[in-house]
């Protein structure tokens, strides 16, 4: 990684908090809780080192840029252009998100032993309407200026090509192309680290890691979804899969004839044979009525964000459904972007990648023990490691 600054410790400034709340400077109406204030400031779910908002006026950017904590080192989190189109408060909206992003980052890097905390980047906006390389420029130049404490890289809405354009103007960007030194699209090693987490769920469940003959629903098959079922394939198992993109199925289907499509989720998830649910579109894909309904006995998948509300997990688990947490299996795309700051060998990434498996099976061996639910065993293993790391440095500075 390039070297940081002299001065102030690089990846941390502690007790200092920017934010503006963007919806009453706008006038606009507070949206229904949790307003982003709450999140950072009295939830649980806060504790947010640093939040920064940014605008550029020559460029239209409006951007939020979330540090929820630097504890194992230097934040890493995508960067999300969203349009929020839908919201009555696009800004707040939008800030909310960054808040929770960078928040489950922190949680994802932790327990993928990255020397990494979380953060997050929104940029507001149509991606496909106002994405413009004076615009990627000028974010590039506001996370420069948090002088290494935030690193950025893909995330929905953005791409490689777009990482190239704000590595200009910013050097702790990663998800680079190879051409420009970095490692190139993720989702690789994103689907990789699925695979391993299912791997992991089956020898939990079953007593073997093998999918052969086990049959796997994918729902959605887009930039991992679709080398998730490449992966699933060549290890024996019956694919069932479904997209709102007729194209993106299509694609599955002549690479592979023996997957077969289905015409929705709620048809994939009721499908008698099925096994495994990966859900890997958008977020939310677990709620009330798809746990009710569902027929697999494992839920595994790329999808951020899938449990609808906390109540979902304890839901599963009283259907007896093991759910490996979103964050701990799809943690991949993180560890190789991560590798890409210290000069990118894949073949080091993968090593790193594949002990999702083991990481899996330690979280579903504490739940058993603990005699808690996967996700809370998750955040439990997670907030000791970022809690240790924390007392540590305290312990000499």
């Amino acid at each position: 990684m390039p070297s940081q600054p002299s001065g102030e410790h690089p990846h941390r400034r502690t007790g200092v908090t920017t934010v503006t709340d963007v919806a009453t400077a706008r006038g606009v109406e507070p949206i229904a809780e949790p307003g982003a204030l709450d999140i950072l400031f009295r939830s649980a779910e806060g504790g947010h080192e640093e939040v920064l908002l940014c605008q550029d006026r020559a460029t239209g950017l409006k951007a939020v840029i979330a540090i929820h904590s630097t504890a194992l080192g230097p934040a890493l989190g995508g960067t999300r252009f969203h349009a929020y189109a839908d919201e009555s408060a696009p800004e707040e909206a939008a800030l909310r998100d960054a808040l929770n992003l960078a928040r489950g980052m922190s949680y994802k890097n932790a327990l993928a032993g990255l020397p990494h905390g979380g953060g997050k980047a929104v940029i507001i906006g149509d991606p496909a309407k106002d994405k413009t390389e004076d615009l990627l420029l000028a974010y590039g130049r506001f996370v420069a200026g948090l002088g290494g404490r935030y690193v950025t890289a893909c995330d929905v809405g953005t791409y490689v090509a777009d990482m190239d354009v704000v590595a200009r103007a910013c050097r702790w960007t990663t998800g680079r192309s190879p051409e420009a030194g970095g490692a190139g699209d993720s989702s690789v090693l994103t689907a990789y680290g699925v695979f391993q987490g299912m791997r992991a769920s089956a020898a939990h469940r079953w007593g073997a890691p093998e999918l052969a003959g086990r049959t796997v629903g994918v729902a959605g098959v887009g930039k991992v979804g679709h080398l998730l079922v490449d992966l699933l394939v060549e290890a024996g198992a019956r694919v069932l899969v479904t997209d709102v993109n007729a194209q993106a199925v299509a694609k599955v289907l002549a690479a592979h004839p023996q997957v077969t499509a289905a015409a929705s989720t709620e048809e994939l998830i009721t499908a008698e044979a099925l096994d495994i649910y990966a859900p890997c579109a958008l977020g939310g894909a677990l709620d009330d009525a798809t746990v009710s309904a569902l027929t697999a006995s494992i839920v595994c998948g790329a999808a951020n964000n899938q449990l609808a509300h906390a109540g979902v997990a304890a839901e599963l688990a009283g259907r007896d459904i093991l759910y490996a947490p979103d964050y701990m299996v799809n943690s991949g795309g993180v560890i190789q972007v991560a590798d890409e700051l210290h000069g990118f060998d894949f073949a080091r990434a993968k090593k790193q990648a594949a002990k999702i498996y083991d990481t899996a099976l330690e979280i579903f061996s504490h739940a058993a023990a603990e005699g808690v639910l996967p996700v809370v065993a998750a955040d439990r293993i997670a907030e000791r490691r970022m809690a240790h790391a924390a007392s540590t440095e305290r312990a000499f500075t």
